[in-house]
């Protein structure tokens, strides 16, 4: 039994050695490359290809009317007829104030009209019974020019109590308070039963554009000058009126919107050499709100041979530099000092540093320093699946 025992125990440690052993054997290609043998990478040879340059800038969304409701008489509110944060149209009522003091200034003020034109009546008959008179000296000159006198008094007084009845009219017609424009209004600024227009125009409520709206940033003028030259060589996608198309993208969401450019402004300013922008977005949905934080990217032109390596191949030197590793005709690994331009989904645009048919290193053992042989695997399948995403910040 004892021979038996020590026999089984022999066999579950070969068990057991076998097993670390194939473990082992599994994560073997992970492991570092044996003593004299060449590491294995993999790389993707850079093509030339067509690419859109863009730059993501920050922006703000704004309305693209803003009209601030205030009471323009004095009076007491009776009467709220919207609905906080509804649409409204242009001449709906949104406030009625109390219209009865007007309604007795109008009386008074009409009233009056019809004493002036009263009175005016009065002095033209005179002036029509004195003026075949006084030629035959029936009546002496100075009664008939005092005549006139009292007749264009009275002219005058009648269109003075006429603008009191406008004015009264006016007056009355403000204790109704429209929308002056279409949008969406916010929160009323006053209750019933208040005081407004008392030595000040009262706030009433604020009513803004929504569809569409604008997103205001900055962007360099350099990258302005040259929007400008490609979209007049036709290089940039435009509209039907013949201006560049930008997008935007709601910061922290996937929403997106697609617009165009409206303007730019005429003047850079002088302590950042910015021009500010603007662009205008369909909003139907209500999507957009004022004051909302958005990434706009505008197109810069097209680089019909631009060389796109995976982010991954990209590292950063000490200096902060960005460098890769191409692997020459020797099949050996050298460093490669790069600029980088726009990254497009998960891959940079390499702006200098590189060339048609260069291999860069995208995965091994390879790492920077001295020239060192590799074993250059074939082609790694690139990864473009974000390629179509938006494009992200500028590099350096």
């Amino acid at each position: 039994m004892m021979v038996q025992r020590h026999g089984m125990g022999r066999v579950a440690r070969y068990a057991l050695a076998g097993l670390a052993l194939a473990l082992a054997g599994c994560g073997q290609d992970a492991g570092p490359p044996q003593a004299g043998e060449a590491p294995a990478v993999q790389t993707v040879t850079v093509r030339p290809e067509p690419y859109t340059l863009s730059t993501e800038l920050p922006g703000r969304i704004e309305p693209v009317r803003v009209a601030e409701v205030r009471a323009r008489v004095a009076g007491i509110v009776l009467k709220r007829n919207f609905e906080e944060g509804a649409d409204v149209k242009a001449g709906d009522v949104l406030f009625q104030i109390d219209p009865a003091p007007f309604r007795a200034a109008l009386s008074r003020a009409q009233g009056q009209l019809a004493q002036a034109e009263a009175t005016l009546f009065d002095a033209q008959a005179v002036v029509r019974r004195n003026q075949p008179l006084v030629k035959i000296e029936a009546v002496s000159r100075q009664e008939f020019d005092a005549a006139t006198a009292r007749l264009k008094s009275a002219q005058a007084a009648r269109q003075s109590a006429r603008a009191d009845v406008e004015t009264a009219q006016l007056n009355l017609d403000y204790a109704t308070v429209t929308a002056p424009i279409s949008g969406r209004i916010g929160r009323a600024l006053v209750t019933e039963g208040a005081l407004v227009g008392q030595n000040e125009a009262t706030p009433l409520a604020t009513i803004q554009q929504l569809d569409p709206v604008y997103a205001d940033f900055r962007q360099p003028i350099a990258d302005v000058l040259r929007m400008r030259e490609a979209l007049a060589a036709g290089r940039l996608a435009q509209d039907a009126d013949k201006r560049a198309r930008i997008a935007i993208t709601v910061d922290g969401t996937d929403k997106t919107r697609a617009g165009h450019l409206l303007f730019s402004d005429i003047t850079v300013d002088r302590s950042t050499g910015q021009v500010a922008l603007r662009g205008v977005f369909d909003n139907a949905d209500g999507l957009l709100l004022p004051g909302m934080y958005v990434r706009v990217y505008t197109q810069q032109g097209t680089d019909p041979k631009a060389l796109l390596v995976p982010q991954r191949a990209v590292q950063r030197n000490t200096d902060g530099g960005a460098q890769v590793l191409v692997v020459d005709g020797d099949s050996k690994a050298q460093v490669r000092e790069v600029v980088t331009g726009t990254m497009q989904g998960a891959r940079w645009h390499i702006v200098s540093g590189l060339a048609d048919g260069d291999r860069v290193i995208v995965g091994g053992a390879a790492r920077a320093g001295e020239p060192v042989q590799v074993a250059a695997q074939p082609e790694a399948a690139p990864r473009h699946a974000e390629a179509d995403a938006t494009p992200a910040a500028t590099g350096g």
